[in-house]
């Protein structure tokens, strides 16, 4: 160990191997060891303690000529003035001179601890980034825009300022429906900035937000979205594309573009991976928004697998999950319960599903839902044998 840093989970890592676990490893989230959620590699903090312990170590038993007494020294704080110029660097008219000040404003960003970010932050390079990307996509050009999202990505503590939202938001539009080589590294950074521009926006904006430049359809955005659900991307990229989605999922005009796109089936698809509980429940609180919609019902059961999908989740993942697939199965039969829904339902198990609620030791509320669904369609379900025993009694079970 040469740089020891601890996590936000209380264990201590040599700094190059755990920001290498963060780039590399696909359960980058969990701390190797205990296995418990990380935030960001930005928040590692150095443990000077075991530094200066390992420092008296080495020093102690060094021999000549190893290398080993030549010991690292806590990293200097940035100097402000290379800062600004490097900024000033990236509004150059010579794309090599801007290319360049963008790599070396990455390697100070990954290479540099909490502290180090927070000057970054204090002196403008997240605002600056967010111009160079913003130019980038004026200009129609990719080069250092990697580096610069992943600037922004791994840089915290700044918003982005409401006034240009709707120009931020367009950029990233474009950098999410790009191909090209590391299309999908490039998208989950834009996609973890798209999070902080949406955040700012005001709720005009994103109540019905439409792409002002010429070439994109009014659809385009949510298209560009919802196909992050089809890519490999990682699964923290994957939550924040769910909690977009969710977010915009509050105004109905967003609902019917989401469902127009497909998203519903991009949905079930992903929850027929078995993915982790926390993006599961994700998923199931999405769906829940848009099966309130008419068309998001019809899409829902007209995928072969969406209520047998709904069904099976029911008392196996988590109580959220459970509360939203029983709202889910609610909506269908209150407002899509046609004679072949219903016999799907009984065949796929929903209705068995609906009687284990009855006899679990769930909350009250959920029972009581459940019971509602069974009542209201119990004489097209009346072959299924747990039927009589929980509708002709008052057993609140």
């Amino acid at each position: 160990m040469k740089d020891p840093v601890t996590a936000t989970t209380g264990i201590t890592y040599d700094r190059e191997s755990i920001e290498n676990w963060f780039m590399t490893s696909k359960d980058a989230i969990f701390c190797p060891l205990t296995k418990q959620p990380l935030t960001k590699a930005s928040d590692l903090t150095p443990n000077h303690t075991l530094h200066r312990l390992i420092k008296s170590w080495l020093v102690e038993n060094a021999t000549p000529g190893s290398g080993f007494d030549r010991i690292l020294s806590p990293r200097p704080l940035l100097d402000k003035t290379h800062l600004r110029k490097l900024l000033r660097d990236l509004t150059a008219s010579d794309d090599g001179l801007r290319h360049d000040a963008v790599r070396k404003l990455y390697a100070l960003a990954i290479e540099g601890d909490t502290a180090c970010r927070g000057r970054m932050v204090e002196v403008g390079v997240a605002k600056g980034m967010v111009l160079f990307v913003m130019r980038c996509f004026k200009e129609g050009k990719v080069g250092g825009l990697e580096e610069g999202l992943k600037i922004l990505s791994v840089l915290e503590s700044y918003s982005i300022c409401e006034t240009r939202v709707l120009d931020v938001i367009d950029s990233l539009n474009w950098v999410l429906g790009l191909e090209m080589e590391n299309h999908i590294i490039i998208k989950s950074y834009a996609i973890e900035v798209l999070k902080k521009a949406i955040d700012a926006a005001p709720s005009t904006v994103i109540s019905g937000y439409e792409p002002r430049y010429q070439g994109f359809e009014s659809l385009q955005f949510f298209k560009n979205v919802t196909n992050l659900l089809r890519e490999k991307i990682s699964n923290s990229a994957l939550k924040t594309t769910l909690t977009i989605l969710t977010k915009l999922c509050h105004w109905g005009r967003n609902r019917i573009k989401l469902v127009e796109v497909g998203a519903v089936f991009d949905l079930i698809a992903l929850e027929l991976e078995k993915p982790e509980k926390n993006i599961t429940e994700l998923i199931f609180n999405l769906l829940a928004h848009l099966c309130t919609m008419a068309d998001g019902r019809a899409e829902l059961v007209r995928h072969a697998g969406g209520i047998a999908v709904v069904s099976k989740r029911i008392l196996r993942v988590s109580i959220a999950t459970t509360d939203r697939a029983i709202q889910i199965l609610s909506l269908i039969s209150k407002h899509s319960a046609r004679k072949d829904v219903l016999v799907e339902m009984l065949r796929v198990g929903a209705v068995s599903k609906l009687c284990m609620v009855m006899q679990s030791d769930c909350e009250g509320y959920l029972k009581e839902k459940a019971r509602e669904i069974l009542r209201m369609h119990s004489n097209v379900w009346s072959n299924s044998p747990c039927i009589g025993v929980y509708l002709m009694t008052r057993d609140p079970r």
